[in-house]
């Protein structure tokens, strides 16, 4: 059964480390959670490690960017892992060809720029989807649009024997009070059309042997560190350290407010019947980061 707590500071004593994922805990896609501000920086302050463990498409420097825009402070957080750059590793290694059919806004272009983690990237071209040899998915071309409308250019890639690289495992995001899907949607998609997705975001392994070496990168010296993960995505975030073996805490005010009643806290009969419908069992819940 988990564990209900009110603050962060209840249980971080316990970890070296947190891997905290972003939208829905640190911030909402339009400003920052000043209460989940201030518990991580006084984590860090007594020694803790925070990496921010994103499925965002972007890459790391992106978003920094994009942390600047909501007002979430540099003194909060040590370095960030995302899945786009995850993602980016694998196809500048050729995990879908070289000519591959972009599914995304064009916000989303630098997911294309090179990056220094691979020595000798594969040369990458976007083309139409005819001449494509896979594609590329950050997000729907509309991320307000069900994403069923992509439905006659999967089909085509599907009977094409395309792979889909999915940049983005979440289905859907709050964008403040408005919901938009994301290309983990898109790949649900294609995989129930019999399509083939590769993931590397949560909950996935590859974003954490990532985020890993991201707390290497600051924290030379914690060998084998005690570890929280934290996120408001049962199937993403707690399930992802429940495959990692890691400690997890549930923000329960995100993604999953109205089926776990949360106001200011969970109600614990909701948040016990939600986590059994979804199978499911984080270490700790908390209603919101604080």
């Amino acid at each position: 059964m988990t564990q209900i707590i009110r603050a962060l500071s209840e249980i971080s004593g316990n970890y070296e480390a947190m891997f905290v994922d972003l939208w829905g805990c640190v911030h909402n896609g339009v400003t920052a959670y000043p209460e989940a501000v201030e518990a991580l920086r006084a984590y860090r302050a007594d020694g803790g490690v925070v990496v921010l463990v994103t499925n965002s498409p972007r890459a790391r420097a992106e978003v920094y960017k994009q942390l600047e825009g909501f007002n979430v402070p540099e003194d909060c957080w040590d370095n960030i892992a995302s899945s786009g750059d995850s993602a980016r590793a694998a196809m500048f290694t050729g995990a879908v060809g070289n000519k591959v059919w972009f599914v995304g806004v064009p916000a989303e272009a630098p997911f294309f720029e090179p990056m220094k983690l691979i020595t000798d990237p594969v040369a990458i071209e976007r083309v139409a989807l005819e001449d494509a040899e896979g594609i590329v998915c950050t997000g729907p071309f509309d991320p307000e649009a069900d994403p069923a409308t992509l439905r006659p250019q999967l089909l085509y890639a599907k009977q094409m024997g395309l792979k889909l690289l999915c940049a983005n495992p979440d289905i859907v995001v709050d964008r403040g009070e408005r919901r938009e899907w994301c290309a983990g949607a898109v790949a649900a998609l294609y995989t129930e059309m019999g399509g083939e997705s590769l993931y590397f975001g949560k909950p996935h392994p590859p974003i954490y042997d990532l985020a890993r070496r991201r707390l290497f990168e600051v924290a030379p010296d914690l060998t084998d560190p005690s570890i929280l993960a934290i996120g408001d995505g049962v199937k993403t975030d707690i399930l992802g350290a429940q495959g990692e073996d890691i400690d997890s805490l549930f923000i329960t005010g995100g993604l999953a407010a109205e089926e776990t009643l949360t106001d200011e806290h969970p109600h614990e009969e909701a948040l016990l019947a939600f986590l059994g419908r979804e199978g499911i069992t984080p270490t700790y819940s908390i209603g919101f980061l604080r």
